[in-house]
């Protein structure tokens, strides 16, 4: 503790999920007045879940607060999960927005508008930020690839995706591909970038073959790399996801995060965008870890995406800092 350290009101919760262990643990302090970034950073490391968010009085107009979010390795401009929950627990204190339908959070990347979904019980959904995409270098993805074990057919597509947090998006053949990855953790935090890969059910693949068929200039540009791994992984019988996501962020301190907004965003955006995926659809994540978070995606009529899910909380109380 510092000299400073006083009691917080604390609040953590469970996203992507409206059952508690089920979604993507986020640990929210109601109020980081007065903490420097070496303080929010020292807690961040010490709670050790994937995002720990700080919140604050807004500074911009519109604004209904602000917050900062960080990993245990540094702080986000911007992400999904800690802008749903950290709305979530605003809320649930007892605090309300400017607009009785829209809550605008003030972030590093600026002002981002989150509503509630109708009928969905502690259910919230957040505008995605613009995306910036392009192509990854092929001897980026290369070495990426070899640390995945994948083989250059596995790779659909590829992208560099940036909406305030930077991810290598790989499109996978399917969803058993995506279930099937063994990462060594150790290169991938060598290489530096954050991955977040995708694919779709079996199910979907028979029912839209031409959707998946294709293949990218950049998914080519890599050979080699070890096979598949013969573990065989199926989708939960009652699964109604159109679409499995692993996110593997050890260059930020955590290995896999259970399920991941940002990620599912920019994924969104970049796979609607190229005919890839429906305008609206459910992803899937966590299976590996144990977890089984949704995700729910929509592209409105103005051609913005919104990143939905529920959330819960799971402890509500004070932290000294």
């Amino acid at each position: 503790m510092t000299a400073m350290a006083r009691s917080r009101p604390f609040t953590q919760l469970d996203v992507f999920t409206d059952t508690p262990f089920f979604g993507n643990p986020l640990a929210v302090v109601l109020d980081g007045s007065g903490l420097s970034d070496e303080e929010m950073q020292r807690f961040a490391r010490w709670t050790h879940l994937s995002e720990t968010t700080f919140v604050l009085p807004a500074t911009e107009a519109g604004a209904d607060y602000q917050v900062r979010i960080f990993t245990p390795g540094g702080e986000l401009g911007f992400a999904g999960h800690p802008t749903l929950g950290t709305c979530h627990a605003w809320l649930a204190a007892g605090n309300a927005p400017k607009n009785r339908n829209l809550v605008v959070q003030q972030c590093k990347v600026g002002l981002v508008r989150i509503r509630r979904n109708a009928g969905e019980a502690n259910s919230l959904a957040f505008e995605a930020p613009p995306l910036r995409r392009s192509s990854p270098s092929p001897t980026v993805l290369a070495k990426v690839a070899a640390a995945l074990g994948l083989k250059a057919h596995q790779v659909i597509a590829a992208q560099m995706l940036d909406n305030g947090t930077t991810w290598l998006g790989l499109l996978l053949e399917d969803a058993d591909t995506v279930l099937a990855l063994s990462p060594d953790h150790r290169v991938l935090k060598d290489i530096g970038l954050k991955i977040g890969v995708a694919g779709l059910p079996t199910a979907t693949l028979d029912e839209a073959p031409a959707l998946i068929g294709r293949s990218n200039r950049e998914a080519r540009a890599f050979a080699g790399g070890a096979g598949r791994s013969g573990k065989q992984h199926a989708l939960p019988p009652a699964c109604t996801a159109d679409l499995e996501v692993r996110a593997f962020a050890a260059a930020t301190g955590i290995d896999e995060d259970p399920v991941t907004g940002s990620l599912n965003a920019s994924l969104a955006q970049w796979l609607i965008a190229d005919d890839r995926m429906p305008l609206s659809y459910v992803a899937a994540q966590g299976q590996c870890l144990g977890r089984d978070g949704r995700v729910r995606i929509e592209r409105d009529e103005s051609g913005q995406v919104w990143v939905g899910g529920a959330s819960v909380i799971c402890i509500d109380g004070h932290a000294t800092l």
